[in-house]
Parts: structure tokens; C-alpha cells; sequence
């Protein structure tokens, strides 16, 4: 799982998790022809999705895939661990040849940019354009980062990954790694892709870890966000809660696999951080046991933080969703071994009117192993996530 899809987290106070439990739905019906929303336990042949939030009227016309019942592949789907692996090891992985551009920032650190080869002379300059991040030490070679790539490309989108600093082999040129806050990178990010194409509207994707980065964006520097339209999947939401959850029974394999891609990445790197000792524990974040130990040794002393449960503190996205100003749809598994439902706060996108979320009742981690392209195509998610998008492209002026 070196390309692993997954996501990190930590150490829970009580008073953060009961401020986001999932509160009690009620059952909604969406049309005749539509998705019901329900809390009730589904069957592995007639699951029904939860749809909520402030903004689900709003987008529910954006969905053609919505009224058909979520069907999990037999087997695979039916198991949220079985799912999670098998997409990450067995999805296919389609073809796309990219063109990096390198951004310095203003710390001196370096983001890569991998645009589809070729689209700078074919697209014409107001083709709209997706960025997509990627989950934790993942990047542009991820199986799931292609697929909706290439849905995106079929549809006539300019699509460009964001690789977080040390991930995809991207150059590392100060002692910063990515991480779950930091969000000046993504508004570097965001402010060039604007500046490049001044006359696109532009729209972005999150996977995970790669979710939480995004929403944080959203939340943090609504003010200035200069996107029109987001998406994030498999979402941690609370990091704290995430932690704990990561830690427990077979989850402890999805720990591993994430521990040993930061470590690998960070190996690659250390010298840059060894100069600086006595500030890290370099020894720790090269043979770290947990994401938890890397987090402490690494992460958080790269951010200014006293302890790694400040910084989980600090970095959860579920403490911004409430202040998102652009259209935002949040997709979640309900069985989810990495990013849990009790994570995700039910309450303030059932409050903000730009949100909407959708809760598959099977999905894993990434996994979304069903509909047409399963077991070892694109994964569900990707039809509504582009039915999503090319409706506020094509509604852009009403949506305002």
C-alpha cells in the first residue's frame, strides 16, 4: 500500500466528539423517482444512500445516478476492509501521461502541478478546470486520482493534480512535508491556476486527507476563494476522532501502511531536517510505529505546535464547514474503516446552505466498489461526482 489513499488523525477529548455525533435524520423523500434518505439498516441488494444538508434541494437536480439503488459488487463490497484493499491493489490504472510544473512558494518550498500532457494546445482557454488533491502521501499515480481524471477529461475539463509536498516524487526543498493544515499551499495553488487562466472557472476534488486540506481551504479563506464548486470524499472531518478510530482492532494495517509511506517519503528527505535537530526528532519520524509517533516527531513541529494532539486539534475540517460559501458535496461510506461517521458534522452542513453530503451505506475507504464499472473500474462515486460538477458549470449564473 505504498500509494495508499488514506488519511491521518489523533487523541480524542470528549467534548469534541459529542459535538459532532451524528444527530438523528429524519427520513426524507426526495421524489417518486428518487434516492430515499434513511437511517435504517440497508440489505446488500437494495441499500439506500442518507442524503442531507442545507444545500441538498439545491443540487438534488444535479444527480441522473441518484434514483438508482446503491449495489455494492457481491463479496467485495459486502466487507468494508476487503473493499478498501482490494481497491487500492487491484482497480485499474488508466493510461494519462502528465506535464509537471514546479511552484516555488513563498517559504522557499516547492508544490508540483501535474497537468495532462497535451491540453494546453488542445483545450481552448475558458475550458473549465478541476484540481484534484490527493489523500495522504498520495499523488497523481493514484488509480482513483486517473479515473476522475479521465471522467473529467471525457467531458472537456482541464484537470491538473496538486501534489503536497514529498508526495508523487516532488521535489522537497525546505523541512515542510505535507500536512493536514497548512493551507497557504492550496490558495499558492489555487491563486496561480487563476492567474494561468483567468477566464475558467475552476473547481477541485479531495480524496481523504486530501479532503480535509480542501474543506479547511474552503472554510478558512472563504474570503478569498476563488473557486466555484467543490467535492470532498472519504473526508476524516475530525482528526481527533479519526485517530482513535485508526488505532483500533484491524484498522491497525491501514496505520501501518500510512506510517510506512510517510517514513519512505520522509527517508528521502531527512537531511533537510536533521540540520535542525534539536526542533525534531529525526530517528523517531524515520522508524516511526504509528502515524501518531510521525505526527509527533514531524508534523506538528513543521506547523509551530507543542504537541500532536494540538495539531489534530487545529486541523479538522469539521470546525470550518460551517463558514463554506461555494457550492460543497461531501461523500462518505458509512462503514468507512479510516474516516468514521461519527466524525462527520451531520449538524453544521445540514446548516449551511452551500453543502449537501451523501452517506453510502458500503463503500470502505475509497473503495465505492459498484454500479456499471465494477469491480475493477472507476469507482461509483466518480458518475456523481461529475454530474455534481457539470451542473454548476452549466448553472453557474442561477447558482450565484
Amino acid at each position: 500500500m505504498a500509494t495508499s489513499p488514506l488519511s491521518v488523525t489523533s487523541k480524542p477529548p470528549s467534548v469534541t466528539r459529542l459535538r459532532h455525533q451524528r444527530p438523528p435524520l429524519t427520513p426524507v423523500r426526495v421524489s417518486a423517482a428518487a434516492v430515499t434518505t434513511t437511517t435504517g439498516m440497508p440489505d446488500h441488494h437494495h441499500p439506500s444512500l442518507e442524503i442531507t444538508g442545507g444545500g441538498a434541494d439545491r443540487f438534488l437536480p444535479a444527480f441522473n445516478t441518484l434514483h438508482l439503488h446503491y449495489k455494492p459488487f457481491p463479496i467485495i463490497g459486502w466487507n468494508r476492509h476487503l473493499e478498501t484493499i482490494f481497491a487500492a491493489f487491484f482497480r485499474t490504472v488508466p493510461e494519462v501521461k502528465y506535464r509537471r510544473e514546479c511552484l516555488r512558494t513563498q517559504d522557499n518550498g516547492t508544490i508540483a502541478l501535474d497537468w495532462v500532457y497535451g491540453d494546453h494546445r488542445s483545450l481552448p482557454s475558458d475550458s473549465p478546470i478541476l484540481i484534484l488533491l490527493p489523500g495522504l502521501t498520495g499523488g497523481s499515480q493514484d488509480s482513483y486520482v486517473k479515473h476522475m481524471l479521465a471522467k473529467a477529461k471525457s467531458k472537456g475539463w482541464r484537470v491538473v493534480v496538486f501534489n503536497s509536498r514529498g508526495c508523487a516524487n516532488s521535489p522537497v526543498t525546505t523541512p515542510q512535508l505535507q500536512t493536514a493544515s497548512f493551507t497557504a499551499d492550496t490558495c499558492h495553488v489555487v491563486d496561480h491556476v487563476s492567474s494561468r487562466y483567468p477566464i475558467a472557472s475552476i473547481y477541485a476534488v479531495g480524496w481523504s486527507l486530501g479532503g480535509n486540506i480542501l474543506v479547511n481551504y474552503l472554510g478558512r479563506e472563504h474570503h478569498r476563494c476563488s473557486l466555484s464548486g467543490a467535492v470532498s470524499l472519504c473526508n476524516p472531518f475530525n482528526l481527533v476522532i479519526a485517530d482513535e478510530n485508526l488505532r483500533k482492532g484491524f484498522n491497525n494495517i491501514y496505520d501501518r501502511a500510512l506510517r510506512g509511506g510517510l517514513s519512505r517519503t520522509f527517508e528521502k528527505h531527512a537531511s533537510l531536517f536533521e540540520e535542525m535537530h534539536d526542533e525534531y526528532n529525526v530517528q523517531e519520524g524515520l522508524n516511526p510505529r504509528t502515524v501518531r509517533e510521525y505526527d509527533e516527531a514531524i508534523t506538528r513541529v513543521s506547523l509551530g505546535y507543542k504537541s500532536v494532539d494540538e495539531y489534530y486539534s487545529n486541523s479538522c475540517s469539521c470546525h470550518v464547514v460551517q463558514h463554506v460559501r461555494i457550492p460543497l458535496l461531501c461523500i462518505q461510506a458509512a462503514n468507512d474503516p479510516i474516516a468514521p461517521t461519527e466524525a462527520t458534522p451531520y449538524s453544521d452542513i445540514k446548516d449551511n446552505p452551500n453543502c449537501m453530503l451523501i452517506v453510502t451505506p458500503q463503500g470502505g475507504h475509497l473503495g465505492w466498489v459498484a454500479g456499471d464499472d465494477a469491480p475493477f473500474g472507476a469507482p461509483w462515486t466518480d458518475n456523481v461526482v461529475i454530474e455534481f460538477l457539470e451542473h454548476l458549470r452549466k448553472n453557474a449564473s442561477k447558482l450565484e
